[in-house]
């Protein structure tokens, strides 16, 4: 029952100013957020790679007011594209978007949005690279569907995020599989209500199981977006079934999250991937991180009561 609430307070300016002021909180966000600018995120790039990791990466902030903040996270983006392209590291890092960023939710947001991650995509191709379009709550979702759509008759390797809890995403994963695209399955991390998604976590991992059991038996490529011993054993095992080689499906944990499993999954040979943000607006995806897992804010609380 904590997510909700910590949901709620990722959007509260009063809970934003407590939280940054604790004197604990910068050392409990580097934890999930190695740093704030492209010149913090280059070296952990560097070092993931050197361990046989790959990397999806994300400039974090979504309160998104104005159509120049929109154009400055589109530049944020293609600065970050500059500093990997000397890497040549390929597919091995990517970029992951949220189309908040770049102007969905403003007045013509959706036109907007697709013409601010455009140049990203493009960028991201020249060098080799690609951006996954990252899910946000379900009034968003149409829009990024549509602009997935679009993407992908110049892009194709343009991925996206489905959300096991939302009940539409049974069909939405039955037409992305059939389509060959790239398609990250995650729980979900958004306060949706009883209308449009499962509100009981066995519900939810039951649902997650048939999604994934249908990326893996379609045509695209599966992205196993979980922290779960349960959901990873099974993925392996549907990967199985369906007769999918190591390099056809991947699996996606955040950075600063069951690190040793990284590890061990990419020395079985495994394709691993390190969703890693970095930024100075912070704070919505901290706080999320701690709804989605009661392990991390119990991390966060101990760490208040240690250190603070």
């Amino acid at each position: 029952m904590l997510g909700p609430v910590i949901l709620a307070a990722s959007r509260s300016d009063r809970m934003r100013r407590l939280v940054s002021a604790a004197p604990v909180t910068k050392q409990v966000v580097d934890r999930f957020i190695p740093g704030e600018d492209v010149d913090d995120i280059v070296p952990v790039v560097r070092v993931l790679a050197d361990h046989g990791l790959e990397l999806t990466m994300d400039v974090v902030g979504e309160d998104i007011t104005n159509p120049a903040q929109a154009a400055a996270a589109r530049d944020a983006y293609l600065e970050l594209v500059d500093r990997l392209k000397p890497l040549e590291l390929g597919t091995r890092a990517e970029m992951s978007v949220k189309l908040s960023m770049f102007g969905q939710a403003l007045e013509g947001g959706h036109e907007l949005a697709l013409s601010n991650v455009r140049p990203v995509v493009e960028a991201a191709a020249e060098i080799g690279t690609t951006v996954t379009l990252d899910a946000e709550d379900h009034t968003t979702l149409d829009s990024m569907f549509a602009i997935h759509e679009e993407l992908r008759k110049d892009f194709p390797q343009t991925g996206c995020v489905i959300q096991a809890y939302l009940f539409r995403t049974e069909a939405d994963a039955r037409r992305l599989a059939a389509s060959g695209s790239r398609v990250r399955l995650v729980k979900g991390a958004y306060k949706e209500p009883a209308s449009v998604a499962y509100q009981d976590k066995h519900e939810i991992d039951r649902a997650y199981v048939r999604i994934l059991r249908t990326l893996m038996e379609g045509e695209g490529y599966p992205m196993i977006g979980s922290h779960d011993p349960r959901l990873i054993a099974i993925g392996q095992e549907l990967a199985h079934q369906a007769g999918r080689k190591l390099d056809e499906y991947e699996f996606q944990m955040l950075y600063g999250i069951r690190t040793d499993e990284h590890l061990r999954l990419a020395a079985e040979g495994h394709r691993m991937r390190v969703y890693t943000a970095y930024g100075t607006d912070w704070y919505g995806y901290f706080m999320r991180r701690l709804a989605e897992k009661p392990a991390n804010l119990r991390f966060f609380a101990r760490s208040m009561l240690t250190k603070g």
